[in-house]
């Protein structure tokens, strides 16, 4: 194959001279024709930048180093030698009469990497002679655990009916979804990604809603909420009969309610927070109204002042999200 060189102009935008070194040689590569870039990274890079990583910082991602196979701008990036150390790379040149051009900047100590190289690097040997190896083998341990993470949420996104993402921001959405932020909120495909108790959920935002009205029907959909209403006639149970009709609102703030009337009225905030019910989604429950008293919420039940007496006729209201 031809050789083809190309001159990049490296501008720093405050990522420091390698970032922006790298970002040129990327820009070259997306150019060029083919579908798949080779790269030489090698196991002494790899081992590096782990270490790198680590001492800043970096975090799960970063101690998983480079990854063997990855997309860039719809191109696949391989990394064939990053099991192969730099010295048997050496040898095999040397013994086959091969020649090479020594960058003359491996020699600034001003640069991270060099640094790591030159002098972190021979005085690590000195007593773990195998760190890099040791380090290359968590990283390829590591990368394969994000491999499996990956892979789960994009199942899960497509189980919510939700598009994959790109390579790119998929890796983005699980750094901050295992970053356990408590505010961590990821917009994706008209919904929202967000992290409650340890788990991932989703959820769409509620547009306007105008309160609805409850007459008695059997079932009341409601599509600005993702759901219906079901009421279910019991006997000593649910919402009296008497009280009907009713109105279906969102939550403003300052409810109170009061489900068993052998303990005092609470705020919903405390109910939902003991329920385990997370923030955003106590702001999309449809809410049942008399007047200004509130009389049943979904997963909390009826007001006791509301409630049907023993063998009284009443109705049972259940809240069911439509899927898709």
């Amino acid at each position: 194959m031809p050789l083809i060189v190309r001159k990049v102009k490296v501008v720093k935008r405050g990522e420091g001279l390698e970032a922006a070194a790298r970002a040129a040689r990327y820009e070259v590569f997306s150019k060029l024709r083919g579908d798949c870039i080779a790269l030489a990274h090698h196991l002494d890079d790899q081992a590096e930048t782990v270490l790198m990583n680590l001492l800043r910082g970096a975090g799960r991602r970063g101690a998983s180093g480079m990854a063997r196979e990855s997309r860039f701008r719809g191109k696949t990036v391989v990394r064939p030698l990053l099991d192969v150390p730099r010295k048997a790379i050496v040898a095999y040149a040397r013994a086959h009469g091969l020649e090479w051009i020594e960058d003359e900047s491996n020699a600034d100590e001003s640069l991270t990497r060099n640094f790591v190289r030159r002098q972190l690097g021979p005085l690590l040997e000195r007593k773990f002679p195998k760190w890099r190896e040791n380090l290359a083998r968590a990283a390829r341990l590591l990368a394969r655990k994000e491999a499996g993470a990956q892979e789960l949420l994009r199942k899960f996104l497509q189980a919510k009916g939700l598009r994959a993402p790109s390579e790119a921001k998929l890796v983005e959405m699980l750094k901050q979804l295992t970053a356990r932020g408590g505010k961590t909120l990821i917009r994706h495909d008209g919904a929202r990604l967000r992290v409650y108790r340890g788990m991932v959920v989703t959820d769409v935002p509620v547009g306007s809603f105008t309160p609805v009205s409850w007459n008695g029907e059997a079932k009341l959909t409601i599509p600005e909420l993702g759901g219906e209403l079901r009421f279910r006639k019991a006997r000593g149970k649910g919402i009296a009969l008497e009280h009907k009709p009713l109105s279906v609102r969102l939550r403003s703030g300052g409810e109170r309610l009061q489900p068993d009337p052998r303990r005092p009225r609470r705020t919903l905030k405390n109910l939902f927070q003991e329920a385990g019910v997370p923030p955003w989604e106590r702001e999309r429950l449809p809410l049942l109204f008399r007047g200004k008293d509130l009389v049943w919420v979904p997963g909390l039940g009826v007001d006791a002042r509301y409630q049907a007496g023993d063998n009284a006729p009443g109705v049972l209201p259940e809240w069911r999200k439509i899927a898709g």
